[in-house]
């Protein structure tokens, strides 16, 4: 079987969201899978030195234009919040818990995150938010709140962040296929072309 394709993104990225909305598509249309990893952009912004897009002089105002473009664009349902960044941790914690019983339910509450956040646009840093939308597809919103909580599930979230940094993970979305790293929402049609192909 294909090798999965790593999709890290953090629920603050625009571009992040657009990319989620096509990931598992475009994967599906070479008979593979996507392995979800929802990361901190934080702990990279710090090693690398940068900072979030929005709040650069310069290319502030520029990004904010252009993420209402780009999903024009790609057709994608999009407002831009009226908070951006936000804190995902809650958002990250329930994807890894949610994901160690049911992957495919984990997903589906991370794309229900992503859309209540840039389609909705509505702030999802709290735990209360987080529950809420998971209760919408059928999780328990007790033991999804308590499990937010859990010393156990926090390790689980600071490991994978980890894990991203020796990766050297840096921006969101950052789609890896086969070994080979793609930056960006603008990078899915050569990433469409790498699976197709191959190298070039």
């Amino acid at each position: 079987m294909a090798t999965a394709i790593d999709f890290y993104f953090d629920f603050s990225s625009p571009y992040g969201y657009l990319a989620s909305v096509k990931i598992d598509a475009l994967a599906a249309k070479f008979g593979r899978d996507v392995m979800w990893r929802p990361i901190l952009l934080g702990p990279a912004f710090k090693l690398s030195g940068n900072a979030p897009l929005i709040g650069q002089p310069l290319k502030g105002d520029y990004s904010k234009r252009d993420f209402v473009r780009t999903a024009k664009f790609m057709q994608i349902p999009f407002q831009l919040p009226a908070v951006l960044p936000i804190s995902t941790v809650a958002a990250a914690r329930a994807f890894y818990f949610l994901h160690d019983q049911n992957p495919a339910l984990a997903k589906t509450v991370a794309k229900a995150l992503f859309h209540r956040y840039f389609a909705e646009g509505v702030d999802i840093t709290g735990v209360e938010e987080v529950v809420a939308v998971a209760a919408q597809h059928g999780v328990n919103s007790a033991t999804l709140a308590a499990a937010l909580a859990d010393p156990a599930v926090k390790e689980k979230l600071k490991a994978e962040v980890a894990a991203s940094l020796a990766a050297s993970v840096f921006g969101s979305p950052y789609i890896v296929v086969d070994g080979e790293a793609f930056w960006g929402s603008d990078r899915l049609d050569q990433i469409e072309a790498w699976l197709a192909h191959g190298a070039w």
